[in-house]
């Protein structure tokens, strides 16, 4: 059975459609990274098991100093108390960028829903950019939470009522800010420059260069080769892993009219044949761009010349 021609002779727009939280950019290194923005829920799930954390720390704080003010007199108390607000004072400025500067850039309830703070550019996350994401988050959460706290218990008082409705608004813009952007950011993530990102459990996939051979059935020249570059080769790689039969059978149609395979109309049609031409050419493109890669050469997509 013929191949229905495509209409065009790329097979990245039309059969791949990638995730719209996923995000690629190229570190200062020239490591091409592909990072899932970490969505609502995580990032909610994660600041309330810190929140929890620090709570019980300061419970505990609180009994212990209890402990010890047994037998002290009034002033004794007094030291204790502002001992406590001391530790609280601390705790609530300094437990995320303590934990965010570590090597993992994630407090514990960030790291127990895998997620984790990264640098927008792509390169190392620096101290200054942690501490201003932080510095907001007085401004962004804890200043509007004693505002909305006054105001539902009463405790704002003889404060003009449009006064009121202008604090409620400014507490929530900041509040809802990461739900009117497409990257989640908060403000404090808009001024350092930095997004957070899912950080899963790392789990090899096999390597699709080293699928069986196809023991000379598929035997591609150079120019055939030179026909995509990186971009394709991602896309491909994509293709393969999913295997998705509809997909699998645009690409192979593509790909064949780009290179002008030869006997189209006597190629295989079965899943399991189109599957193994794909991992042919895949393998010989990767091998082609690694080996310019090794001289200095690196093809972005078929549009590149080089």
């Amino acid at each position: 059975m013929k191949q229905p021609k495509p209409s065009r002779n790329s097979f990245s727009k039309s059969t791949y459609n990638p995730d719209k939280n996923v995000r690629t950019l190229v570190t200062p290194e020239g490591i091409d990274l592909r990072l899932r923005i970490a969505d609502g829920g995580a990032r909610v799930g994660g600041f309330i098991i810190d929140l929890v954390i620090m709570i019980v720390t300061l419970i505990a704080i609180n009994f212990f100093l209890s402990y010890a003010t047994i037998g002290m007199k009034d002033t004794g108390k007094e030291i204790v108390v502002a001992v406590w607000l001391l530790f609280a004072f601390f705790l609530r400025n300094f437990y995320f960028m303590f934990f965010e500067m570590r090597p993992k850039a994630a407090t514990p309830g960030k790291m127990l829903m895998k997620i984790r703070v990264a640098n927008r550019r792509g390169g190392h996350l620096k101290a200054n950019a942690i501490f201003a994401r932080n510095a907001m988050r007085e401004l962004e959460f804890f200043l509007p939470l004693v505002f909305l706290l006054s105001v539902m218990f009463g405790l704002n008082q003889g404060v003009n009522g449009w006064l009121t409705w202008i604090g409620l608004i400014w507490s929530f813009i900041f509040l809802l800010f990461p739900l009117f952007n497409k990257d989640r950011l908060r403000a404090g993530d808009l001024i350092a420059g930095t997004w957070v990102v899912k950080s899963p459990k790392p789990i090899l996939s096999k390597d699709l260069a080293a699928a069986p051979k196809t023991k000379g059935r598929y035997i591609f020249s150079q120019q055939q080769v030179d026909a995509y570059g990186v971009k394709e080769l991602h896309v491909l790689e994509n293709v393969l892993r999913k295997r998705d039969p509809k997909t699998v059978e645009e690409v192979t149609a593509r790909i064949m009219t780009k290179i002008e395979w030869p006997d189209t109309d006597k190629t295989d049609n079965s899943h399991a044949a189109r599957c193994e031409f794909l991992n042919a050419y895949y393998a010989a493109l990767r091998g082609k761009l690694e080996t310019k890669l090794l001289f200095g050469v690196r093809r972005t997509d078929k549009f590149d010349k080089r």
